[in-house]
């Protein structure tokens, strides 16, 4: 049974953000002291007198509004609210009630499910601040300063009183992180993949500023999907924003299990891409290049071929890469990906036994010496696979510093030959070790 879900909801800037952030325990969320900032779903796990949920972070409701952007955050907090068991609705203490506030409330009162009513930003409480809320027909309102933690407890307590009894199990989901550029069509893979839209799809580059957790199931595996913003350059990361949305992507590939690696075909790998794909890279993340929009490449037979060669031209430093050509638009080939997500995983988490390691190491050494250096030579007297994602080898070896990056290169290649790393990194670590 996964965690339960609480939905936080509510017009803009009323607070809803800094409550998140402040029970999530770390800055998830983007706080600004502008309405609109959160603009899609954001999740996060926490804990509660030993009861684990799950928070999403929903962006400002604004029902009457007929701009696109409003409406499609409008439509993304209906999915939260639906697939949540209790809904924080925040509204704004200081400001008081708002035409708003009572229509929010109308649509949550048309869930039915358990809303606690949040008045926030009361950094010091009376009666009067809070009696006019009651007219919103939703119960006790519960008077909070998320800015001050002051409240919270109180709010938590009943959250967690409306979850059904059970124990939570533990995250088994493999994590997958899509990255990319803006408008690479990151957001419409994922929901491709999830056979249903929740991110928001438009063609404004940059619409996605968070990275968005989904869980879903399929063919009995459980996955967790992370849509994140694009990553820019850094001259284009014009304000505070979209600085933190560049940096909430790179921790959405330092937690993920693998990384979906989303290239525009009708631009090609650019310059941009390759940095992030080094940027994965370097997290030892295995990963699959998916080169999106092949249904506007106009192909021959050679095509495919011609892409490749550049691809294994562009990412000499990763050649284990692996690649698939779809259309998030049209759905070609989509229904490859999970399974070559699986399979770059499962050889990420390969491990080798330690004699057959030893053979292939020794053998590789037998048919290719180290040069020597100063008149010594690297000398390996045993080889060891002590971790995995990444399947990481440790070298027992004269000395640490005789090992170069040529030679590194040659044993990494060795091993890719005896066993299957295609679509992971390896790492080669070596320890000194006196020959008795």
């Amino acid at each position: 049974m996964a965690n339960p879900l609480i939905a936080i909801v509510g017009r803009p800037n009323v607070g809803k953000s800094t409550f998140f952030n402040r029970v999530a325990g770390r800055k998830i969320s983007i706080t600004e002291d502008r309405p609109g900032v959160t603009r899609d779903r954001l999740y996060a796990d926490s804990e509660w007198r030993g009861k684990a949920f799950s928070m999403v972070d929903t962006g400002g409701i604004e029902i009457r509004s007929e701009d696109t952007m409003w409406r499609e955050i409008k439509k993304q907090a209906e999915v939260a609210v639906e697939t949540a068991q209790v809904i924080l609705f925040f509204v704004d203490g200081r400001e008081g009630l708002t035409t708003s506030d009572y229509d929010v409330a109308d649509m949550l009162r048309k869930s039915k499910k358990p809303v606690i009513l949040v008045v926030n930003k009361i950094d010091e409480y009376s009666e009067e601040k809070v009696f006019e809320f009651y007219s919103l027909g939703l119960g006790e309102p519960f008077p909070v300063s998320s800015e001050h933690g002051t409240g919270i407890g109180d709010v938590l307590d009943e959250a967690v009183s409306w979850f059904e009894k059970g124990e939570n199990e533990e995250d088994d989901s493999v994590k997958i992180a899509v990255v990319g550029k803006p408008n690479a069509g990151k957001s419409s893979l994922v929901n491709k993949l999830l056979g249903f839209e929740r991110s928001i799809v438009t063609d404004i580059a940059g619409t996605t500023r968070d990275a968005l957790d989904t869980k879903f199931t399929y063919d009995g595996k459980n996955y967790t999907i992370i849509d994140t913003a694009g990553i820019r350059k850094k001259s284009k990361v014009e304000d505070d924003i979209e600085y933190y949305s560049v940096m909430r992507a790179f921790d959405a590939v330092r937690r993920a299990d693998v990384c979906l690696l989303v290239v525009d075909s009708s631009d090609g790998l650019t310059e941009q891409d390759t940095k992030i794909i080094g940027y994965v890279h370097e997290q030892g993340k295995p990963s699959v290049i998916v080169m999106n929009k092949w249904d506007l490449i106009e192909k021959d037979t050679n095509t495919i071929n011609k892409f490749e060669s550049k691809l294994k031209e562009d990412l000499k430093f990763m050649d284990y890469f692996k690649s698939i050509y779809i259309s998030a638009k049209t759905g070609q080939r989509t229904e490859k990906i999970l399974s070559l997500v699986d399979e770059v995983v499962s050889h990420a988490n390969y491990r080798v036994a330690t004699g057959t390691l030893n053979d292939v190491i020794s053998d590789a050494v037998r048919a290719n010496e180290p040069p020597s250096y100063n008149g010594r030579r690297l000398k390996v007297y045993y080889a060891s696979q002590v971790a995995v994602a990444p399947p990481t080898i440790v070298l027992f070896v004269n000395s640490t510093d005789l090992l170069h990056f040529s030679y590194e290169r040659f044993l990494e290649n060795t091993l890719r030959k005896s066993f299957d790393f295609s679509g992971t990194p390896i790492k080669i670590l070596t320890r000194e070790k006196k020959k008795d």
